[in-house]
């Protein structure tokens, strides 16, 4: 039943209010540095509440071409035994990462700094993403190149002899280069230093910790701080408990703003400071979002949320400042916004146009095909709400985009008319069980009717 409805496209209807308990599937960001550093490490890993989303097991099938044995028992625990730093083998066969950036990202920093060769690839929508920006420091660290026009995959990573520590400054806010750097720095002789204008997700230096690394951050003017890591260090295997993905969590936690009377509460979400930008905004909003319980697991800070829906939510300017810290969040917090009252502004959205999709543009036209206006820029997003249902009746593309095809269904929870997606396969990339934990929150998601009559946007 699962495979079937992942395998075709979905429609969401109108619901009455949520209600219920919740466990979000594990953190998806964490998931992959688990599985990562679990493969460099000395001695036994052992991982709980993973991922088992088509990404996350690409990076799995990736370290193992790398020479970690990685099992999975009955007892859902993954066990890792690592190859050390500098240990990685050379794969026997192309890697292919489906629709996985974070993956291909990281995993090329970790080849880059190995003296090892390997080739990337990806699905239709990996082989369209640009790499320039890891290409470019991993090749002042010593690694070689070989790829398609513009950097994009396949991609193939001659790894560095020698690798140089280097010291780099970001130009563009990017979590995913920072830890391809800091990767490839493990296997360099020296420090390496990563410097960021405005902070983005820390979990590769709070994993590298956990694993028994030092890392150090210095605070720099403004914002910026710089992230020093010296090579050569021993990774020790741990125990990784994985906390649920605040990005996956969000599309619950909307769902129940939208939808006036409802109360449900999530479990052990990660509430990293990088990551809930997102919860900060709905706040000032007006939703009514609560943090219990906040504590730290394997380095990560993390709290039970109780969210009701009171059918306040209000426009506001969401901080261009913000955008590091909710990048991945956009799509659903379009939502929230065409069913708020007022208008909401977002600017400095130009890492959007380079995700799985062009997600700006992606976002646009479903809200367009649904009745909501909105004004698009080239880097920015205004919704003007009405407090009001907007009028669905839709069928959105989703360009092969997880976040795209579940915001959408989201949508459709309160609109007047059904919201239909064309392909709900990519859900499978990161929410492997999205529809059944919203079904039984209740909303209502499921495989058209004959009788709906949907616009394809």
């Amino acid at each position: 039943m699962k495979q079937d409805l992942y395998s075709r496209n979905l429609t969401s209807k109108r619901c009455k209010a949520l209600k219920g308990d919740a466990r979000i599937p594990g953190d998806k960001s964490i998931s992959h540095r688990s599985i990562m550093l679990g493969a460099l490490a000395v001695g036994e890993t052992i991982v709980s509440g993973l991922l088992e989303g088509e990404d996350v097991l690409h990076t799995a099938m990736a370290m193992r071409a790398m020479g970690a044995k990685i099992t999975h028992g009955d007892d859902g625990l993954w066990r890792i035994y690592g190859v050390g730093v500098g240990g990685l083998r050379e794969p026997d066969q192309v890697l292919e990462m489906g629709n996985s950036g974070t993956s291909t990202r990281l995993l090329m920093g970790l080849v880059g700094g190995h003296n090892i060769t390997a080739t990337f690839t990806g699905d239709a929508s990996l082989v369209k993403r640009p790499m320039k920006r890891i290409v470019t420091p991993l090749e002042m660290m010593g690694a070689t190149f070989l790829s398609r026009s513009g950097d994009r995959l396949p991609l193939t990573v001659k790894g560095a002899e020698n690798a140089l520590p280097i010291e780099y400054r970001l130009p563009v806010a990017s979590a995913q280069v920072k830890s391809a750097i800091m990767l490839a720095g493990l296997n360099a002789a020296g420090r390496t230093t990563v410097i960021e204008d405005h902070p983005t997700r820390d979990h590769t230096e709070n994993m590298l910790r956990h694993f028994g690394v030092e890392v150090e951050v210095e605070k720099l003017e403004g914002d910026a701080h710089a992230i020093h890591l010296l090579g050569h260090q021993e990774l020790q295997g741990c125990a990784v408990d994985v906390p649920s993905d605040p990005s996956s969590a969000a599309f619950a936690v909307v769902a129940a703003l939208i939808n006036e009377g409802s109360e449900i509460s999530l479990s052990r979400v990660g509430v990293n400071e990088t990551r809930i930008g997102l919860y900060t905004t709905l706040q000032e909003m007006g939703a009514d979002i609560e943090f219990k319980h906040k504590r730290i697991e394997a380095g990560e800070p993390v709290a039970d949320i109780i969210v009701k829906g009171t059918g306040s939510l209000r426009g506001i300017d969401v901080p261009e400042s913000r955008v590091p810290s909710m990048i991945d969040e956009f799509p659903i917090l379009a939502v929230a916004a065409a069913c708020a009252q007022g208008t909401t502004k977002m600017t400095g959205l130009k890492e959007l146009r380079v995700k799985e999709s062009d997600r700006l543009l992606m976002v646009a036209n479903g809200l367009k095909v649904c009745g909501v206006n909105f004004e698009m820029g080239e880097e920015s997003l205004i919704i003007h709400g009405t407090g009001k249902s907007p009028e669905g009746g839709a069928c959105v593309e989703t360009a092969l985009d997880h976040r795209i095809a579940m915001s959408f269904l989201i949508l459709g929870t309160v609109t007047q008319e059904p919201v239909s997606i064309d392909d709900a396969a990519p859900i499978k990339t990161s929410f492997p069980n999205f529809i059944e934990l919203m079904n039984d929150l209740g909303t209502e998601i499921g495989t058209p009717d004959d009788s709906d009559e949907l616009r394809l946007a």
